[in-house]
């Protein structure tokens, strides 16, 4: 049975050879390199064949571009977009943190306000208690005047009046006095025949409404 002797240079196939199994060719590879160029043309398509680059591995200038092509990225990278990255979110953060600061502040103003408003209605209130209690000792002082003025204002009208009805009772005491005496000496004199004293019959007039006016 034929034995195949393949011989290869830099990992392609250079050399095919069919030995069969009684053969005692000792040929080297190098020495049927070099001797078997006319014999591989020869055999022809059974010897060798040149299958051209592989279709996975990277060309040279392939990994020359590839490697060139993301240097330029992360220098870019490095030197405009991450700069710029960074400073957005640096900006955004300054912002943020801004606006909590801002609304700290507003929320502790707003607190203070309510504190001061809260002290102020305090205030107002405690003043108008104050003004209400002097409001009502104002009234009640000027109530207690009015009411002396009134008092004293009766007190003297009805002075005046117990004077005049003591004038009135007075004078109508002394017509009725001049006309009991009257009577009195007419009804004397009528029974008598001649008329009484007139002191006499004053003084018994006055003793009698004396006595009148004390059983009253």
């Amino acid at each position: 049975m034929p034995t195949a002797i393949v011989t290869q240079l830099n990992g392609r196939i250079v050399h095919v050879r069919l030995v069969s199994s009684g053969s005692t060719d000792t040929t080297t590879p190098g020495e049927a390199l070099e001797a078997g160029a006319p014999m591989a043309a020869a055999e022809g398509e059974a010897l060798t064949e040149d299958k051209g680059p592989s279709p996975i591995a990277p060309e040279g200038k392939e990994l020359i571009w590839g490697g060139g092509s993301f240097v330029v990225l992360l220098v870019l990278m490095r030197l405009v977009l991450f700069p710029k990255v960074k400073k957005g979110i640096e900006t955004r953060y300054g912002n943020i943190r801004a606006n909590i600061d801002g609304a700290t502040n507003v929320r502790a103003d707003a607190r203070a306000e309510v504190a001061a408003y809260e002290s102020a209605l305090v205030d107002v209130r405690a003043e108008a208690s104050r003004r209400v209690d002097e409001a009502r000792r104002t009234l009640d002082a000027e109530r207690q005047v009015a009411i002396t003025a009134v008092t004293a204002r009766i007190a003297e009208r009805k002075a005046e009046v117990d004077a005049s009805n003591a004038a009135v009772r007075a004078a109508a005491s002394a017509d009725v006095s001049v006309a009991i005496a009257s009577v009195a000496t007419t009804a004397t004199q009528i029974a008598v025949g001649r008329a009484p004293d007139a002191a006499v019959v004053s003084r018994a007039v006055e003793e009698s409404l004396q006595l009148s006016g004390g059983q009253r």
